[in-house]
C-alpha cells in the first residue's frame, strides 16, 4: 500500500537551461539578444563550469580545450 503524504514537498520544473560548450576559461555574456539582452559580463571558469548571473546560461569547458589556467 502506497501512502501520500498530506504535505509533499514540491519539485519545481527547471526551464530549458542553454548550456554552451568553451574553449576558454575566460569569456563574457551579453544575453545573446542583442539589444533584448543584458549589459556585457565577464565570467571566469574555475574548476570545469559557470553560469551567467543575467541569464542563467551554462558555459562548461570543453574537456578538450588546451586552455592556459596560469593567468
Amino acid at each position: 500500500m502506497l501512502i501520500q503524504p498530506t504535505n509533499p514537498t514540491p519539485q519545481p520544473r527547471l526551464g530549458h537551461v542553454e548550456t554552451i560548450i568553451v574553449q576558454s576559461r575566460k569569456l563574457s555574456c551579453d544575453g545573446g539578444l542583442g539589444a533584448l539582452g543584458h549589459p556585457k559580463v565577464w565570467l571566469k571558469i574555475g574548476d570545469h563550469q559557470t553560469f551567467c548571473p543575467y541569464c542563467s546560461r551554462l558555459f562548461v569547458l570543453d574537456p578538450n580545450a588546451t586552455t592556459d589556467t596560469t593567468h
